[in-house]
């Protein structure tokens, strides 16, 4: 007969002592972020905003809120799951994006490209290629109502989760299941793409937030990353009334996605570089 279960280290804390333990725990499983992660989860499972952890000394973990807790704080420490998937939802500009395993977590380095969108001329007709939650596109469509804005990706259940975003926020923007640009049917003006570009020979490196969790579909393009963009370009390169295509790209691909566009029948290319200072996304233009 087994004895009675161990009492939670949270069960009745204070909410900074519950951040401390959490910490620990998150830390220890090699969360570089583990203090940040903590709090989240602690206001998470309270129903309270962040700020009150620090302003509110009455707060305690308790009742229902003890599991939900533990839960979280095993979710994030045992299986490294990412922070965005344990909460479900991720900010994204000025947007808050409802997330889960079947989508690419949107990066800041995307924003990138809603930044180049928001330059297009009046009425452009653009296409944001591999849409996974709607990320750009619907922050686009938020800032710039006047764009023709759709949405792309091979895969259904991402596409749901773009939808259901967009219902969610009130956004006007259709999300069809197209490989690339294949089998679009609509005039299109502009593409904005963050396409898989990470190579197989890297997947090795990338942290288990990535490896375990995220949809390889939306990760690996083949030995060198380039596979897709090598086809996307080559699609966009046949569309004679597409004036601008931007492309997201991993570091130190720049240069070879660049010379793809101006072999393609791109005039001009340019890049953005990230916070980091990478090379983030190419912007051919003709």
């Amino acid at each position: 007969m087994s004895g009675p279960r161990p009492a939670s280290p949270f069960a009745g804390t204070p909410a900074r002592e519950a951040v401390r333990s959490a910490m620990t725990a998150i830390g220890a499983a090699g969360s570089p972020t583990a203090r940040l992660d903590a709090e989240l989860l602690v206001a998470e499972v309270l129903g309270v905003p962040r700020e009150r952890l620090i302003t509110d000394d009455g707060l305690r973990v308790d009742g229902a809120s003890v599991r939900a807790l533990q839960d979280a704080v095993r979710r994030r420490a045992q299986t490294r799951e990412p922070i965005a998937y344990i909460l479900g939802r991720r900010g994204f500009r000025d947007l808050e994006l409802q997330v889960d395993r079947r989508v690419l977590i949107p990066r800041p380095e995307t924003e990138l490209l809603v930044e180049i969108g928001l330059g297009l001329p009046r009425r452009t007709r653009v296409v944001d290629v591999g849409t996974g939650s709607g990320a750009v596109a619907l922050a686009l469509k938020a800032e710039r109502p006047d764009l023709r804005v759709l949405g792309s990706d091979i895969s259904p259940d991402a596409l749901d989760v773009a939808r259901a975003n967009a219902a969610r926020l009130g956004l006007d923007v259709a999300f069809i299941r197209s490989d690339l640009l294949a089998g679009l049917e609509e005039e299109i003006d502009a593409v904005l793409a963050n396409p898989p570009y990470v190579a197989e020979a890297d997947r090795a490196a990338l942290v288990p937030e990535i490896t375990r969790h995220e949809p390889p579909l939306a990760l690996f393009a083949g030995a060198d990353g380039l596979e897709l963009i090598r086809a996307l370009v080559a699609q966009a390169g046949a569309r004679p009334g597409l004036r601008l295509l931007a492309v997201e790209v991993g570091a130190g691909q720049a240069d070879a996605v660049a010379a793809l566009a101006l072999a393609a029948g791109f005039a001009a290319t340019r890049r953005q570089l990230d916070l980091a200072g990478v090379e983030r996304v190419v912007v051919a233009e003709r």
